[in-house]
């Protein structure tokens, strides 16, 4: 049995007291039990810790038992038992390389791997979503944007997030699929591509016009998303 991944193209999250509880609710849903434990993780920001506030204040509006995965202060000393025990990841947005190379550091690739064929649910924005595949397009290299080629594979070909949120991205994603790039999937600020099991199941939106893009050498195929409904059970 494999998972599912909810990848999302960027957007800020529970940044201003007003969270949107639409995609998280989503997100909670795809998970194995009713009350699903949710882990966030925050090494793309260093674990950073008004990050990781906002996260748990949100997920207080949901029916769900939260906590997070320090990497950079260690607070968990028996990491696979941890990791076995959540049914969610949320990874938050940052350097996709550093999270990588923290990550193998600690043997968490591998054990989010593990966790992903037992049926986990593997979910983030931004860095949080190019890490899940084999390639992706970043910023973590410098002040351009740059191809990442080793990220965990875990779902095949490329990344790119922020489709329509930085002018550059479009562009310069199409330019190297076109030129032998991993083709991939491209997903607008505000949107989200649900994959179960390795294959595409919908994009999702908070906003109308969001979409996401199946990019292949030559053309690029968009993917309409369907606008999330408030969930009943969300709190508010």
């Amino acid at each position: 049995m494999r998972g599912h991944v909810v990848a999302i193209g960027g957007g800020k999250f529970w940044d201003d007291g007003s969270e949107d509880p639409r995609l998280d609710a989503f997100i909670l849903s795809l998970a194995r039990r009713e009350r699903p434990r949710v882990c966030f993780i925050g090494t793309a920001t260093g674990d950073d810790v008004g990050y990781r506030y906002r996260f748990l204040r949100a997920m207080a509006r949901h029916d769900c038992v939260a906590t997070d995965l320090p990497l950079f202060a260690r607070t968990v000393g028996d990491l696979p038992g941890f990791v076995a025990e959540q049914d969610v990841f949320w990874v938050g947005g940052g350097s996709t390389a550093n999270l990588l190379a923290v990550w193998r550091v600690h043997g968490l690739d591998s054990l989010l791997r593990e966790a992903y064929a037992r049926g986990a649910v593997l979910a983030g924005v931004s860095a949080g979503m190019n890490c899940w595949f084999e390639c992706s397009t970043t910023d973590s290299f410098g002040l351009g944007l740059a191809p990442l080629h080793d990220g965990l594979g875990i779902l095949p070909g490329s990344a790119c997030p922020h489709y329509d949120g930085e002018p550059q991205r479009r562009p310069l994603y199409r330019e190297l699929v076109d030129g032998g790039f991993p083709p991939g999937y491209a997903v607008d600020d505000g949107a989200a591509l649900h994959f179960a099991g390795g294959t595409v199941m919908e994009a999702v939106t908070l906003r109308d016009g969001a979409a996401a893009y199946r990019v292949e050498p030559g053309a690029e195929t968009r993917i309409e998303a369907r606008l999330l409904a408030l969930a009943a059970h969300a709190r508010r």
